[in-house]
């Protein structure tokens, strides 16, 4: 599902056949929601529930994110749960410090394809995905990677010990800098002077408005062409990639929050087997042995390690002999050392991939490599940084789930209470001066 963040997911555009009867509704600039009361601005990103718009609120003169979710039935009742969720976070935040999103209206909006739930947030800025990308997958420095924790983990103690919910897919592309990486992508900062009725002449479809479709293809291919051209000129070393150049980090404001809880549960009420996004999923999540509050854990640890790496911390691939999860389970213990037998043969899967001794069927040979020397030999850390770093997340990653820290007790983990731009003792009040815009 689609956050309502300052830029659109993966690829360019969302699938246009989705424009018919139960999918996407469509949006062109200067359209009015809610009785006139938010008027379309321009596309912010999509997702494969939702599309989601920047909207003027011509009520309190704010400018906030519009998320309109297909109109079939199915993901009709997944709005109306995440809708009661993030209303009960909204509820229970009244000062706006526990670093999660903040619902601002809901209501139902009728279009040819149906009737669409439709949910307002405040506007935030750029994943933190989208900020690894900006910083091209270099990493980021380690009191940076505090700041952004710290935040992430005021959200899980929120969630965790105060509602009790569990997010079940927490990663970087749902977690959202509190404003845009570039300011021009801010209609605040950027002074955008608001549309208020449709412009008139152009094309319009989901996406707002575009030249005709031929042209637009042709400019694609164009653009396919050129970056051939660049890869091909730089494997034989003719061009230098202008990646090797470092951004700069100065005036971005670190401050983040937890966002999409279209897959959030009660921690008493859980609603699938499988939850979590590959790369960040926990290894009782993969083995069906049941999970909680924990699981959360697992998933912050592998983004705070892609945090500070620029890479993800498990990527597995499956191979001809063994499958995904068997290799995603064989990273791991590289990583971490062996599964506990218990663990490992405890969950509805385990036969599919352990024996009754706990080692794993396909998968014999594994190439160990702590994550201390993982973080000094391949990221080149150097040694105090590195086992600071391993010492504070090793814990998070342990296989057995109840032995993990509480987002509580991370917070107050020595490694994050290092000098940083804020300490964990104001990062309340920095959070409370936030306003929805």
């Amino acid at each position: 599902m689609m956050s309502c963040s300052s830029s659109s997911s993966g690829s360019e555009d969302e699938c246009m056949n989705s424009y018919r009867r139960g999918g996407y509704h469509a949006v062109r600039i200067g359209d009015k929601f809610s009785g006139g009361r938010y008027i379309a601005q321009r596309k912010l990103g999509w997702g494969q529930f939702s599309t989601v718009w920047l909207v003027y609120d011509s009520q309190t003169s704010n400018y906030v994110a519009l998320k309109i979710q297909k109109s079939a039935r199915e993901f009709a009742q997944s709005a109306i749960h995440e809708i009661e969720v993030v209303s009960a976070l909204t509820k229970h935040d009244p000062e706006n410090k526990k670093c999660v999103i903040r619902l601002v209206d809901h209501f139902k909006h009728r279009g040819p394809n149906g009737q669409h739930f439709c949910m307002v947030f405040e506007f935030l800025g750029n994943s933190i995905l989208q900020l690894i990308k900006y910083n091209r997958y270099k990493g980021l420095p380690l009191n940076k990677v505090r700041d952004i924790c710290r935040c992430i983990l005021t959200a899980l103690d929120y969630l965790h010990r105060q509602l009790g919910i569990i997010h079940t897919d927490l990663k970087p592309e749902n977690i959202l800098l509190v404003s845009t990486i570039n300011p021009s992508n801010d209609p605040i900062r950027s002074k955008t002077i608001p549309i208020l009725s449709k412009p008139e002449g152009g094309m319009y479809n989901g996406g707002g408005y575009v030249v005709n479709p031929i042209e637009k293809k042709l400019k694609q291919r164009a653009r396919r062409a050129v970056a051939r051209i660049t890869a091909r000129r730089a494997s034989l070393g003719g061009v230098r990639p202008v990646t090797t150049r470092d951004r700069c980090l100065d005036g971005i404001d670190f401050r983040c929050k937890v966002v999409d809880f279209g897959n959030a549960c009660w921690a008493n009420r859980p609603l699938a087997d499988e939850i979590q996004t590959r790369q960040y999923r926990a290894p009782e999540v993969i083995l069906q042995s049941g999970y909680s509050h924990s699981a959360d854990m697992w998933s912050f640890a592998c983004t705070a390690f892609e945090l500070a790496t620029g890479e993800m911390m498990f990527a597995p691939k499956s191979g001809q002999s063994f499958s995904e999860d068997e290799a995603h389970l064989a990273l791991m213990m590289e990583m971490l050392g062996k599964m506990p037998r218990k663990i490992a043969i405890g969950g509805l899967r385990s036969k599919d991939y352990f024996d009754r001794y706990g080692d794993l069927k396909r998968i014999r040979r594994l190439k160990h490599c702590p994550l201390t020397c993982l973080l000094t030999e391949k990221y080149k850390f150097c040694m105090n940084d590195a086992r600071d770093f391993a010492d504070f997340l090793i814990p998070i990653l342990d296989f057995v789930p109840e032995k993990r820290p509480t987002a509580h007790q991370c917070l107050q983990h020595p490694w994050l209470n290092k000098s940083s731009e804020f300490s964990v003792q104001n990062l309340d009040s920095q959070m409370s001066k936030l306003q929805v815009k």
